[in-house]
């Protein structure tokens, strides 16, 4: 290959701060300041054409990694990958470029600074993601100094939330009972109540 071909065609139009490979080395990652992910299929050298959508946000000048959940540690046949957009976590399947999940930062305010826009993307970014390997969780760093960590929703997680939100239906039951008696007994004192006309 000489060095025109090498330089004919461009990864993307804007500068790359984001390259990850597959852990099975067939395919590269790419992540660019034209707010685009392309994922390239080594054998060939081709970009698959995924598309991401508009919600990719890629506008800081460091490294942003997205991170390729190793091969079936998900769903068997399924490649995800986490990517640390502003203020959230999206989760792609990475060959279809479909949104699966978007994991939202919690307690995350605007920054209080004038001209925040880029202070604010500052304080609230993703620095780094990680997958803890044989287990299912992905560890998140932030510009806060906060690690956080996702984990999946068990079935245990799913009745607990359940039993709990039972606990707090009856609770708000009961008190809307109680309202209705005092309610219905003020208007029956009302009505009882004769009334001339003079």
């Amino acid at each position: 290959m000489n060095a025109r071909d090498r330089h004919h065609g461009k990864a993307h139009t804007d500068t790359v701060n984001g390259v990850v490979w597959s852990d099975d080395g067939k395919y590269l990652v790419t992540a660019g300041h034209d707010e685009r992910v392309r994922v390239w299929d080594m054998a060939t050298g081709a970009n698959d054409l995924c598309h991401f959508g508009p919600i990719i946000k890629n506008t800081h000048l460091s490294t942003l990694l997205p991170l390729l959940v190793p091969n079936n540690s998900l769903e068997p046949g399924k490649q995800v990958m986490f990517y640390p957009n502003q203020k959230e976590i999206l989760m792609f399947d990475l060959f279809r470029g479909t949104l699966l999940k978007r994991l939202r930062l919690p307690g995350v305010v605007a920054a209080p600074i004038r001209g925040s826009a880029m202070q604010d993307n500052f304080r609230n970014r993703t620095t780094s993601l990680a997958w803890r390997a044989g287990d299912v969780g992905l560890y998140s760093a932030h510009s806060d100094g906060i690690i956080r960590v996702w984990l999946p929703v068990t079935p245990e997680d799913v009745a607990a939330d359940k039993d709990m939100a039972q606990e707090a239906n009856s609770d708000e039951d009961e008190s809307r009972k109680r309202k209705r008696g005092a309610l219905e007994e003020i208007f029956r004192d009302l009505t009882r109540q004769k009334i001339t006309f003079t």
